[in-house]
């Protein structure tokens, strides 16, 4: 038979999920490896699609999503991020996943190049590569706390790159890109004529600091990238959306046809819900966040394994360098020995190598109990070198 594509033959996969899969065999497994919340979705957000498709809501929606979303979430930008945006602007995605692919098969030509953050979250990389693009990866190192030096990106570029992607609050270290950061990376962006895809789909899970929005600065050479997974516990109802301006938009709203028509009309309708509703859910699932983090982080320091401190989204990088072995395999083998799962740094970029990041999403006692059998394995594997 004719071979496979080659691009999508040799994606690798995501090393999240290969712990996720392997756990999912095994029984009494304390869960830290996926980015999950462990909060119901809130009922009146359930309620809202029941109704929806009791009613008959069930039909085709346009590609760029209904109307009335589109109208709300533009407000919501407006409002919580800081900078104006119309409708226009907006198109309904599955989930912040496939609103990234669609954003970037708008941007994308083969053999472009993009800069990405190392550790950074792995689909970046896959999305590119589906795209027959060059992923660049720039450094964020744990002595400048996870946050980007200008510096280190610039002397990647080349004539060759159209884009760089800024994820803050950072899936998997949790750091939040200071004001004076956002700026000099647009400064940077500027300068070269990059595009910016910024992920700000933890943008109310801060702590410390504040989120701050490079469209704030030049949202035409900006896409926002959004999602109701985090804040609201809708990981499993897939609903995000992109923000760009409208040449971008429209070609995202066009690129939606074939990729996927529409999303589903009843979970527009409980995304709107959860846009009216109650907003206290998302500052009480910030709180519990913000409490788990404390925890975590008198735990590591109490075991002599503490390096910083998140500020937020909910994972933190737990560096198991002490355990003499590259992090997939610390982390098959925590799995195996300890039934905990850890998401292996490797998943994140070269790095990443030396740490694990635990996800504050679960509950706390569950939390700390994985977090203690990981630092005695450490120890455990540091006394047999």
């Amino acid at each position: 038979m004719k071979p496979l594509a080659r691009t999508a033959a040799h994606m690798p996969g995501s090393g999240i999920r290969e712990i996720v899969h392997l756990a999912l065999t095994m029984p009494d497994v304390i869960r830290l490896e996926v980015g999950e919340p462990n909060f119901p979705t809130p009922i009146h957000i359930v309620e809202a699609a029941y109704q929806a498709a009791n009613a008959g809501f069930t039909k085709y929606g346009p590609s760029g999503g209904l109307q009335t979303l589109r109208e709300l979430l533009a407000g919501r930008v407006s409002r919580v991020n800081g900078y104006p945006v119309t409708a226009a602007q907006v198109n309904i995605s599955v989930g912040g996943v496939q609103g990234i692919l669609a954003a970037l098969s708008a941007l994308l030509d083969p053999g472009d190049e993009v800069l990405i953050p190392d550790p950074a979250w792995p689909n970046y990389e896959m999305a590119i590569l589906l795209r027959e693009a060059v992923p660049v990866h720039y450094p964020l190192y744990i002595e400048h706390g996870f946050v980007p030096q200008t510096e280190h990106i610039e002397s990647l570029i080349t004539p060759r790159t159209k884009l760089m992607i800024i994820n803050s609050p950072s899936n998997p270290t949790g750091a939040v890109f200071p004001r004076e950061t956002i700026e000099s990376l647009v400064a940077l962006a500027q300068r070269h004529d990059l595009y910016l895809l910024s992920d700000e789909v933890y943008d109310e899970l801060v702590f410390e600091g504040e989120h701050v929005s490079p469209a704030l600065y030049d949202a035409e050479r900006t896409i926002g990238i959004y999602a109701f997974s985090k804040n609201y516990a809708m990981t499993g109802w897939r609903v995000g959306y992109v923000v760009a301006n409208e040449e971008v938009s429209r070609v995202i709203t066009k690129i939606q046809e074939p990729m996927i028509s529409c999303v589903a009309s009843p979970i527009q309708k409980a995304a709107e819900a959860a846009l009216t509703g109650p907003q206290d859910c998302i500052g009480e699932m910030r709180d519990s966040y913000r409490e788990r983090r404390d925890a975590v982080v008198e735990l590591l320091k109490e075991e002599g394994y503490y390096v910083y401190t998140p500020a937020g989204a909910f994972y933190i990088m737990v560096d198991i360098s002490d355990a003499g072995v590259d992090s997939r395999q610390f982390a098959l083998n925590l799995l195996e020995q300890c039934r905990v799962a850890v998401a292996p740094g490797t998943a994140f970029g070269k790095l990443g190598d030396h740490f694990v990041r635990i996800s504050l999403a679960t509950e706390k006692g569950l939390l700390l109990e994985g977090l203690r059998r990981l630092c005695e394995f450490v120890k455990s594997e540091a006394k047999r070198r």
